[in-house]
């Protein structure tokens, strides 16, 4: 049996000894001894009471007589029970050599029947996989709220909640069921879409190509010093073996990240390694800045009649769109209503992507849109301003006012 049990089980019974047996192994004519003793001196307090009344005349002398004669029976009886109760008490002493050992016998009859000892010396194995119920609770926490999005689809917090969750447990595919949903609801916020682009990137045994690489671009182009978007921007650069782009997306977050760090180190690594695979990029000129010689200045201001029609921390979109063909923005810029009047400058590293940019057109159209949900997407209601045509080689500066509304 195992040893640290049985050390258990003897310091238990010697502690239940140590409260039982003193009293039963006491020594009873010291007892007895202290018991006349006692009796002896209650006659000795009563007689000497029964004197006092004597003397002052409280009881007659045939009542002192009387009140004696009873006061010495009773002490001579408390004599005789007491040497009775002495001789019981020494014959019944053999109850503690009975419990002595009867007691650690009867305890581990029972315990080999009833117990298991083994429990000690196998802790570790019986112990509870507390990681195993933690990922439970956390599966039972998903659950539940997936099944409370059934009843508030629009939820957009809870969608994204919901999908961040699912990327911890490593379910890419619900995952990205959640950003749809959220992407949906709350529209072009790089934290979205770069979630939601991740997910899908997972899922596509990490290719960014497609889809993807068209919700990290535009994530880049509303934060061009998002670092997530910059990575994820060169990734998938890299995988469409486009080694410049790559390089130059690497290179900015390399300068964003704390010196030194273990993140900058890993990027330095991937840029050498790319270096090594592309050995023309050698030959490349330092990479994009955030200038370009395509580049339009703007002015932009919102009409006074339409001030009180718009709070201070509305989003404000200033972008350039191509005057015939796709509506994505060629270079797109966001900013806040607390911002205006503003001057900005477009350029073509503030592309959605690559093959649409400022640069590919001769003209373009300017606009300018005040967005109360923050979505780039136009929306009714959304105030709005543009300048219809725009020869990408004026470099005069081009002054939008935004005094109309999206019907």
């Amino acid at each position: 049996m195992n040893s640290v049990f049985l050390l258990l089980v003897v310091v238990l019974i010697a502690i239940a000894f140590v409260f039982i047996l003193p009293p039963l192994w006491r020594k009873q004519s010291d007892l007895t001894v202290d018991l006349d003793q006692r009796n002896v001196q209650i006659a000795q307090q009563r007689l000497a009471e029964l004197k006092d009344n004597l003397r002052s005349g409280g009881i007659s002398q045939a009542q002192y007589d009387e009140q004696l004669a009873d006061l010495e029976q009773a002490l001579s009886d408390d004599l005789d029970i007491q040497s009775n109760v002495n001789a019981v008490s020494i014959q019944s002493r053999w109850i503690i050599y009975v419990l002595v050992l009867v007691t650690p016998l009867l305890s581990g009859t029972l315990y080999w029947s009833l117990g298991n000892y083994q429990a000690v010396s196998h802790s570790a194995e019986m112990a509870i996989d507390t990681d195993a119920i933690k990922m439970a609770e956390i599966n039972k926490m998903v659950s539940g709220l997936a099944e409370k999005l059934k009843n508030h689809p629009d939820d957009a917090q809870g969608w994204l909640m919901l999908g961040r969750s699912y990327d911890v447990l490593e379910q890419h595919t619900q995952a990205i069921e959640a950003f749809a949903h959220a992407y949906q609801l709350l529209g072009d916020q790089p934290e979205i879409l770069l979630l939601y682009a991740d997910a899908l990137g997972y899922v596509n045994d990490r290719n960014l190509t497609g889809k993807p690489s068209e919700l990290i671009f535009k994530a880049l182009a509303l934060e061009p010093d998002n670092m997530k978007a910059l990575w994820l921007g060169g990734m998938a650069k890299a995988q469409q073996g486009d080694a410049v782009t790559a390089t130059t997306l690497w290179k900015k977050l390399e300068a964003l990240l704390p010196p030194g760090s273990e993140y900058q180190q890993e990027i330095q690594s991937l840029l050498t390694k790319l270096a090594s695979e592309t050995p023309s990029l050698d030959a490349q000129p330092e990479p994009i800045t955030t200038t370009s010689s395509a580049a339009i200045t703007v002015q932009v201001s919102l009409a006074p009649e339409l001030i009180k029609s718009a709070a201070a921390t509305d989003t404000v979109f200033v972008y350039a769109q191509a005057i015939s063909g796709p509506k994505m923005p060629l270079a797109i810029i966001r900013k806040q209503v607390s911002d205006l009047p503003i001057t900005v400058s477009l350029n073509d590293t503030m592309a959605m992507m690559p093959t649409m940019k400022l640069s590919n057109f001769p003209e373009v159209k300017l606009l300018a849109r005040v967005s109360k949900s923050g979505n780039a997407m136009s929306q009714t209601g959304d105030l709005i301003g543009a300048i219809n045509q725009v020869v990408l080689t004026d470099k005069n500066t081009h002054h939008i006012i935004i005094n109309d509304s999206v019907k």
